[in-house]
């Protein structure tokens, strides 16, 4: 991460997520300090901690005076009321994570309340999702590997003669089909795959890392594979490895630029647009890359079709796609949106390439239904589709026959209106340059 370019200068700084949404807006007195602060070694607070290992990029605008940055700061908070923001100023109903030490073989988890049973409790965060996928990071890359069952068994049940199978037979029972044990995701303390004294290690450095101490861990864990490769315990060495790898690309490099302070205003508008798009279709992430499809033919003459693409509410020309109908015959247009939606993600699919955030569909509910026909024979149902009828600026979605008006003065609905009015734009000069072709061949 270049932090050079950063000046020492009054300013604000706006913190964005992978998706490009804003999550924190902070001033600082001087902003390279400030900004350099949050990615030096040192530790940080657990609620920062946290923060940061959701932090992709970092925009900053230089002003000229401390009250300037405490005005601005104070105007855009108002204005896009970040998730960290507001937490931090009212934190009574937002998640916790949980190490359950008042287990003999603790557990990681998410909880709302908080309780004096002995467990270590970090938070509180915002918006849940956010942390349910950054616990299924940590257990999918096997970083911090604690059982993810809720059975009920102490130490003294393993560490006794003949074990489980003894102690407690009906767990063991349940234990002997645990998914977790077969699949070899879990470190199975049950059936003594894992010593107590080493399950708590690991318990003990997702409590360090849960406390902002994940540089020190970092340390830790790169002298103890040094130590175990020269000892020649390379299954060792090779598990600290992929544990250190996964951790950072959990906090995989974060971008940084500067924004011009009149540039400000489209820039902030354009990501509350996003926001409030993903609000208004209920999506799981704000439509940083959406894709517009649209139908353009005169009678059977040389129909084609479109697809625009749009990123963060502009146009990215370089990936627009034009689609010459080769299956269809005869004046068909659900059967053409079929073919080019079709060819299209399934391309994206051969070739193992990222699918857009939405799609698209210029047209009501019979384009939109060809549309949904072809992500369901390549089984992509899960890419969110709609489509925006012109007459009412009505907007579709698969299997609901109810469709939704957005105000006509709603940013959400000028970013879906930008990219329909483009694809249709896009298709009829396509479709104007193949007939001029035709004419002349």
């Amino acid at each position: 991460m270049n932090l050079e370019h950063i000046p020492h200068s009054p300013g604000v700084y706006l913190m964005r997520d992978a998706s490009g949404k804003i999550i924190y807006i902070g001033k600082a007195k001087d902003l390279k300090k400030r900004v350099s602060s949050y990615f030096s070694s040192r530790p940080h607070d657990p609620k920062t901690s946290v923060m940061l290992t959701l932090v992709r990029h970092v925009d900053f605008v230089p002003v000229p005076t401390e009250k300037d940055s405490l005005i601005l700061e104070q105007k855009l908070i108002n204005r896009m009321k970040p998730v960290y923001n507001i937490m931090w100023r009212d934190d009574k109903s937002f998640p916790y994570v949980k190490i359950t030490f008042n287990e003999d073989y603790p557990r990681l988890l998410m909880t709302r309340r908080r309780k004096r049973d002995g467990g270590k409790y970090f938070g509180p965060y915002p918006e849940a999702w956010i942390m349910k996928r950054l616990l299924r990071s940590l257990w999918k890359s096997k970083v911090f590997p604690l059982r993810p069952c809720k059975y009920e068994f102490k130490k003294e049940d393993i560490e006794a003669e003949g074990g489980l199978a003894k102690s407690k037979p009906y767990l063991n029972r349940k234990v002997k089909s645990c998914i977790y044990l077969h699949t070899g995701s879990c470190p199975a303390p049950c059936v003594g795959k894992k010593t107590r004294e080493d399950y708590l290690k690991i318990a003990d450095e997702a409590e360090l890392f849960f406390k902002g101490k994940a540089g020190p861990l970092f340390d830790q864990w790169e002298n103890e594979m040094n130590a175990a490769s020269k000892a020649m315990d390379y299954e060792k060495a090779a598990e600290l490895r992929d544990r250190l790898s996964a951790i950072r690309h959990i906090s995989e490099n974060v971008t940084v630029r500067q924004v011009d302070e009149k540039n400000l205003g489209i820039y902030v508008e354009t990501s509350r647009a996003l926001t409030d798009l993903q609000d208004a279709l209920k999506l799981p992430t704000p439509p940083i890359r959406i894709e517009g499809f649209d139908i353009s033919n005169i009678g059977t003459t040389e129909p084609v079709a479109s697809m625009v693409v749009f990123e963060r509410g502009k146009s990215y020309k370089q990936d627009y796609r034009k689609f010459r109908i080769k299956t269809v015959e005869g004046q068909n247009d659900f059967a053409m949106m079929h073919e080019a939606v079709f060819r299209r993600y399934k391309r994206l699919k051969d070739e193992g390439k990222k699918f857009p955030d939405l799609i698209l569909i210029d047209g009501g509910k019979g384009q939109l239904g060809a549309a949904v026909q072809a992500l369901e024979e390549l089984k992509l149902t899960k890419i969110p589709i709609i489509s925006l009828a012109k007459q009412e600026e009505e907007v579709f979605f698969p299997g609901n026959p109810k469709s939704l008006r957005l105000p006509h003065d709603s940013s959400a609905l000028h970013i879906l209106q930008s990219v329909r009015d483009e694809a249709h734009r896009f298709a009829v000069s396509f479709h104007r340059q193949r007939r001029h072709k035709s004419a002349f061949t």
